[in-house]
């Protein structure tokens, strides 16, 4: 493969991006701010090679090859050779510009930016760049290694060249496509955390407890795993800024997050990376 990826963040989403991509023969570039979030990154990414390697999925002897494909840099400098970058950072507006503006300064001209957003603008993201018509959303779903769809989001600005060049490297990862234009959510986030943000209500209210709200989504409308649960595998940080974004984009009081949910993430009860959320982890 000739195309050298960076992959801007080492946290439970870039992980899983560097991962698919070195999967896939492809050279990937690994930074992330916190040296000790890097370490655990490659540990996790070892570890998920394995479990695929036990379900057959990929062959055991392979598992060196594909994180030898991997390579980690001290600094976003180290992504200037690169001909796709995509940041994986927090979701947090402010920090994806000030990234996009050094990424822009330091990576070739003819390069790709891809935001792993979940929510937040790709033609405001663009906008700070001298490349707007580069700059596209690759919004992966969690967990990136066994999720099939990559959404994927056309700036204003986004070119049909960029947009064709993405959808071709997400069908050589094995996965499918479904293109959004950009407004607030998107497709995916747009429908599911009013959903999410319904149940926290749900349970607010007295409705029902946590355990039943998520056992009436599981087994009467077969969702894989509950809304509360899934909020906590999310993280309540993420679900409450991605509802903000929803509120602050369309001004409609049906995107307002549950006051119950705001207490929450006030109190540090992030749900499973904190140890507490809707339930109790070890």
């Amino acid at each position: 493969m000739s195309k050298v990826i960076g992959v801007l963040g080492a946290g439970q989403m870039g992980n899983g991006i560097a991962h698919v991509f070195a999967q896939h023969g492809y050279p990937v570039l690994l930074y992330d701010i916190s040296e000790a979030q890097v370490e655990k990154a490659l540990k996790t990414i070892a570890q998920n090679l394995e479990r695929q390697a036990k379900k057959e999925i990929i062959e055991a002897a392979k598992i060196p090859e594909i994180l030898g494909h991997i390579r980690v840099v001290k600094a976003v400098e180290d992504f200037a050779d690169c001909d796709l970058v995509v940041e994986a950072a927090s979701e947090n507006e402010a920090l994806k510009l000030d990234l996009f503006r050094r990424l822009d300064a330091v990576v070739k001209p003819d390069a790709i930016l891809a935001s792993n957003t979940s929510s937040i603008s790709i033609t405001k993201i663009a906008a700070v760049t001298k490349r707007p018509d580069k700059v596209i959303g690759m919004h992966f779903m969690n967990p990136v290694p066994v999720m099939q769809l990559v959404e994927v989001i056309r700036g204003l600005a986004t070119s049909d060249a960029t947009f064709q060049t993405i959808a071709a490297l997400v069908e050589d990862l094995g996965k499918t496509t479904a293109v959004s234009q950009d407004y607030p959510g998107f497709i995916v986030n747009r429908v599911l955390m009013p959903m999410i943000n319904e149940a926290i209500f749900a349970l607010y209210e007295g409705v029902a407890t946590a355990e039943d709200i998520d056992k009436g989504m599981k087994l009467g409308t077969n969702h894989p795993m509950g809304p509360l649960a899934l909020a906590d595998l999310i993280g309540l940080d993420t679900v409450l800024a991605i509802i903000n974004v929803l509120y602050e984009g369309f001004k409609d009081p049906k995107f307002r997050p549950c006051p119950l949910l705001v207490k929450m993430v006030n109190a540090g009860h992030l749900g499973k990376k904190s140890g507490r959320g809707f339930y109790t982890y070890a």
